[in-house]
């Protein structure tokens, strides 16, 4: 299968390795609808792989991933074009996206460089694991643009941080360094970027060196019951979100955003 905005490449050592780069490096790998897609389809074709045990997901360039990519044409198009029902249905996209890494069988490590802001920290959130760079920023900016979390990345941010730091981070909207991140328990390891690829290397080897078959099960169980209660509650989000898009806040920071990048 061949992608526009992904690389997908075997582990030179072993073929139990692969790593899945996004490859926008211009605009940091934003999210577009495109690479939002690629990234479905590509986490999907993994169901069925039973040679696969550990999957990488990497950015290309200076960031892991900024977020969603308001510039986007498609994206803009269809925002222009949709009534509520048909917005409403375009945010599942992410909900997809995010339930993709879920649903993954195989362990699954963000290596994080740079950023991951928005929804390039719904992903890394979405992982099992997450190896950063000591100068790696993440976080979730939606509120300075007048945006609830979606995607079904709040509960996500909750189990690994706990309620109150995660209100920190999706209330108050900046970006934490990783320093904190590993003190918090949101990056499992911080390296210096020249160890980034070494670290994730040696962890990525020890999960593949485990019976799959087990890991898998232990895997599917702990996500189970990581998400159970979630499933109950977040599928309301995306309809928060297109109320809280329709706010004069929105249209005003996003479009000051818009602004500032030209």
């Amino acid at each position: 299968m061949s992608y526009n905005c992904l690389k997908i490449k075997r582990h030179e050592s072993t073929e139990q390795i692969v790593s899945v780069v996004m490859s926008r490096p211009a605009c940091g790998n934003a999210l577009s609808l495109e690479l939002m897609g690629e990234l479905i389809q590509a986490f999907d074709s993994f169901k069925y792989d039973t040679t696969t045990r550990v999957i990488i997901v990497r950015g290309e360039g200076k960031h892991f991933c900024v977020g969603a990519d308001l510039k986007d044409p498609a994206r803009k198009f269809k925002e222009g074009q949709a009534n509520l029902l048909e917005r409403s249905r375009a945010t599942q996209l992410g909900k997809d996206l995010i339930q993709s890494v879920l649903n993954l069988n195989q362990i699954s490590i963000a290596a994080v460089q740079g950023a991951a802001a928005g929804g390039g920290a719904c992903i890394a959130s979405a992982c099992d694991f997450r190896i950063g760079t000591d100068a790696c920023i993440i976080g979730y900016p939606e509120v300075k643009l007048g945006m609830n979390l979606s995607w079904g990345a709040v509960p996500l941010c909750f189990h690994l941080i706990g309620p109150a730091r995660a209100k920190r981070m999706i209330i108050g909207g900046e970006l934490e360094s990783a320093e904190k991140l590993l003190d918090w328990g949101f990056l499992d390891e911080a390296v210096a970027i020249d160890g980034l690829n070494d670290a994730c290397d040696t962890m990525a080897k020890f999960y593949a060196s485990r019976p799959a078959l087990a890991a898998q099960m232990i895997k599917r169980s702990l996500n189970a019951l990581q998400t159970s209660s979630a499933s109950a509650l977040m599928h309301m989000d995306g309809d928060q979100f297109v109320l809280a898009t329709q706010s004069d806040d929105f249209k005003e920071q996003r479009a000051a955003f818009l602004d500032k990048n030209k």
